[in-house]
């Protein structure tokens, strides 16, 4: 069976680059380039996880967590944030609530990285 991974990432190189790694290990991806955009396709598709930026134009990623944590299938997805974003310490308590499996720096992590992680959340 495959499995689906949503990429939520408005930077269009960064989200080939994903897509074409993950669709290199076998795994069917599908883009969405904002919050609202991501939530639709979330809600509408179930992928087995997202990967989900912080920062993009219209509705955040944390925006775009929260009310996918409000739907009854969303509460439950894995959800790894992939950012560029560092988090301040009062973010952590709001990004924590909205329970994301995994929280990445791009800067710090790479594709093998961010796959193990993704592994782990479908094992």
């Amino acid at each position: 069976m495959q499995r689906t991974i949503l990429i939520v990432e408005d930077e269009i190189a960064q989200s080939q680059i994903l897509q074409e790694f993950f669709n290199k290990k076998g795994f069917l991806t599908l883009e969405a380039e904002n919050g609202i955009d991501g939530l639709q396709k979330s809600l509408e598709t179930h992928p087995d996880v997202i990967v989900l930026d912080v920062r993009m134009p219209k509705m955040n990623g944390i925006e775009m967590m929260k009310k996918l944590r409000e739907d009854s299938w969303g509460k439950n997805v894995p959800i790894i944030i992939l950012s560029n974003y560092d988090v301040a310490d009062n973010d952590i308590a709001r990004i924590i609530y909205d329970k994301p499996a995994f929280y990445l720096v791009k800067s710090n992590s790479s594709l093998e990285e961010v796959l193990e992680k993704i592994e782990e959340v479908l094992s």
